[in-house]
């Protein structure tokens, strides 16, 4: 499986993505929220900065996102029953979600006082 040529291994990204949308109602609201997201800022027409930020922080908080699914699908797969130590690891894959979306919310406030501030 090493080593495989890009395409392949872009169609393998996809089908991950595509798995977790139809498997995971987080990603799927991580998705709906990220397209409002693209709609505000289009509405608001901020500097490619602010562009650069917004899509910077929403690409982390749907990749950590996929990264809790990818963790808690392998955790559950390698120990079904529950277990303190898996929990720690599930616990700590929903953290990381939980600080980028905290992270990209601090983003949005600071857009949101930007605009307010420069009108």
């Amino acid at each position: 499986m090493k080593n495989q040529p890009f395409v392949e291994r872009l169609r393998f990204a996809l089908a991950g993505l595509r798995h977790a949308a139809r498997a995971e109602k987080s990603v799927r609201i991580q998705s709906v929220i990220f397209i409002l997201v693209l709609g505000v800022m289009a509405l608001l027409r901020p500097g490619p900065e602010w562009w650069a930020l917004v899509l910077l922080a929403s690409a982390g908080v749907v990749s950590t996102e996929l990264l809790n699914t990818a963790v808690e699908h392998l955790a559950d797969h390698l120990h079904p029953e529950i277990h303190p130590s898996i929990r720690i690891v599930k616990d700590c894959a929903a953290a990381a979600v939980l600080v980028a979306v905290l992270g990209a919310a601090a983003v949005g406030i600071a857009l949101a006082a930007h605009v307010l501030l420069t009108k």
